[in-house]
């Protein structure tokens, strides 16, 4: 079999369930399982997503009433083909605060079947304290919780693992992914937002680990903001796992994501006015409280050289974040070339130019190249394109 290129989105969070129910209480609305693959089918163009939240009870009879009206087709290899366009891998974000734990930690597990997925449900539900929401605190170690996810054949992966809050090395350990995690349990690192390729690889111990690039969207528009390209010989569950520890020929082609200046935190902030923090105190309000920037942790923590081996992390900003790309012309760019995957990957230059103005051409351009001039995030605020201009 033939191998080919896809785009893969694997953190994907479910906002209601298709009666309303909550599930990500910070999730859209309109954030429902065949909402998220309607999108991510038209406009998105993404091949592969991963759905968290999957272990909700009514999203799992959300699974099966698709499963029954033929609209998703469990695949031989895992996961779910959806109208024969989009594979869903289903999927889980998990709280641990266990007694090794410096503070909480987010991990994802993703499950091949739909019986794993309810094993695992049922497992789950008797460590949390409500089955129905999203990232659940688990009453159980990190370790316990590894070990429950491969025995159901999954994939585990840490979730965001530089942010501040709520990840492993942000807020979880001191140094080492060791303190708390089975090194040999994991399949591949999440970076999150605030971080490249570049910036990880400086840690010595993840040199082991394939990096993914995931949206962990809250809304419908946040999909595929960060995403990664897969070369495989099926958009399937086994495919994925074999390409993250580079089985054969599959591997992750390229890593597309946020320079890690547009990432919420990226620098140093103080935690009270989110206004760049002095050295001891806010020059701003005079607090000493601050929130630790993602390039300065990684700097505590470097000890090596990046790999050489690495798939490229290609800084592309997403078309919401260009000025002067609204809705209408958008829906414009949409009309003329299909999905966003066609129009940051597939559409020559100068075809764009023939349906947008010369210089947003040029600024979609640059985006996929990441060499537009931003603006730096910190304490929770996004970075931004500087004034449309473009450097």
């Amino acid at each position: 079999m033939s191998l080919q290129r896809f785009f893969a989105d694997l953190h994907i969070h479910i906002g209601r369930t298709r009666t309303g129910k909550a599930v990500k209480i910070t999730g859209s609305r309109t954030l429902t399982l065949s909402n998220i693959l309607q999108a991510a089918k038209q406009p998105k163009g993404l091949d592969i997503v991963g759905v968290i939240d999957c272990h909700s009870p009514e999203v799992i009879l959300e699974l099966k009433t698709l499963v029954d009206t033929g609209d998703l087709v469990p695949l031989t290899a895992g996961g779910f083909r959806y109208q024969d366009k989009v594979t869903l891998i289903p999927g889980v974000e998990v709280e641990v605060n266990d007694a090794h734990c410096l503070g909480p930690i987010h991990v994802l597990g993703y499950f091949p079947t739909l019986e794993a997925l309810v094993a695992f449900s049922r497992w789950y539900a008797a460590k949390v304290s409500n089955l129905h929401l999203s990232t659940q605190r688990i009453r159980a170690s990190a370790s316990e919780l590894q070990e429950k996810v491969k025995a159901l054949s999954g994939m585990f992966i840490p979730a965001h693992v530089f942010t501040p809050f709520k990840s492993l090395y942000g807020k979880g350990v001191h140094r080492s992914l060791t303190e708390v995690l089975d090194p040999d349990l994991i399949d591949a690192v999440e970076l999150g937002l605030s971080s490249d390729t570049s910036m990880a690889d400086r840690i010595g111990e993840l040199h082991r680990y394939t990096f993914t690039t995931n949206s962990d969207a809250h809304s419908l528009a946040k999909i595929a903001r960060e995403y990664q390209a897969l070369q495989l010989k099926a958009p399937d569950f086994d495919s994925v796992l074999q390409a993250f520890h580079g089985c054969g020929d599959q591997k992750v082609l390229a890593n597309y994501g946020l320079n890690p200046l547009l990432g919420k935190y990226y620098t140093t902030t103080c935690a009270k006015c989110r206004m760049p923090a002095g050295e001891e105190r806010c020059l701003h309000c005079g607090s000493t409280q601050k929130v630790k920037g993602v390039s300065e942790r990684i700097t505590e923590l470097a000890d090596a050289v990046p790999l050489a081996t690495r798939p490229p992390y290609i800084h592309q900003v997403p078309l919401e974040f260009l000025p002067g790309l609204g809705p209408k012309t958008m829906a414009g760019l949409l009309d003329h070339f299909g999905t966003e995957m066609d129009i940051l990957h597939r559409v020559p230059a100068a075809a764009l130019a023939e349906v947008v103005k010369p210089e947003l051409a040029d600024m979609i351009v640059k985006a996929r190249e990441g060499t537009l001039q931003l603006e730096s995030g910190g304490g929770g605020k996004y970075g931004r394109v500087k004034n449309g201009q473009m450097g």
